[in-house]
């Protein structure tokens, strides 16, 4: 039998920000009361991450771990996650602690309007640098796509299985899933988030590794939007007409 959600948790080296998160994801489920699996992406760690979510997976029957062979990136971790989850909702988050599992309650209670709900960081608690930086390619994004989405890149997402048919699997994809649902036709809702700041380690996308790739990223889905599709069909039945 199919869970009702599948929780996509993409990891790199986060090995002491698991046992954290996993309590925290575990209190979650507990609270939805919904028939859960939670989807571990192994994305090439190095650190030990491997062997405490491999463990878990043994110990919980809730647990499932994906590996990949290298780093791969998280475009292609969220993907794979996609791929594989069951559920009849699918949710994202990141596996850093910045972002809180509890909010998933509150997007799931606002789902029953939406084909998807995602969280939006009001208040962040990142570097000056990159508080600027997300504000600036926030700016950017908008006005080539002209989507009008607060925060692109908050990974904390809830959608229905049927959402992920119009998400791609291109390099890049996780910062545009609020537009590529938009450009489907799926209704989305934005819902504010807690942030928090980084306890362990350090981020690993700067601000001057994404420019270039994100600058690509964003020609790739204005190339798509404007070879989007439009037509209207009603179906002929051979009646005659009135």
């Amino acid at each position: 039998m199919s869970p009702e959600l599948s929780i996509i948790l993409p990891v790199y080296n986060e090995v002491e920000s698991l046992p954290i998160l996993w309590d925290e994801v575990r209190e979650t489920i507990e609270t939805l009361g919904r028939t859960t699996e939670v989807l571990f992406v192994d994305d090439g760690s190095s650190d030990g991450s491997t062997e405490f979510m491999r463990d878990l997976a043994k110990r919980d029957p809730r647990v499932r771990l994906l590996r990949f062979e290298a780093n791969a990136g998280l475009s292609a971790a969220f993907y794979a996650g996609f791929q594989a989850a069951r559920g009849e909702v699918v949710a994202t988050m990141d596996s850093d602690l910045q972002t809180n599992p509890r909010d998933l309650v509150t997007l799931y209670a606002r789902l029953a309007n939406a084909d998807a709900v995602v969280g939006w960081r009001s208040i962040r608690h990142d570097t000056w640098l990159k508080r600027m930086s997300s504000k600036i390619a926030n700016a950017v994004r908008d006005g080539v796509t002209r989507d009008r989405v607060r925060d692109s890149a908050c990974s904390l997402r809830l959608m229905r299985r049927h959402c992920l048919a119009a998400i791609p699997p291109f390099a890049g994809m996780h910062r545009f899933v609020v537009t590529l649902l938009h450009l489907a036709g799926y209704t989305v809702v934005e819902v504010p988030v807690t942030h928090r700041k980084r306890r362990y380690g350090r981020s690993k996308y700067g601000v001057r590794n994404r420019i270039v790739t994100a600058s690509v990223d964003l020609l790739a889905v204005r190339w798509m939007m404007s070879r989007r599709l439009r037509y209207r069909v009603a179906e002929d039945t051979g009646g005659d007409e009135a």
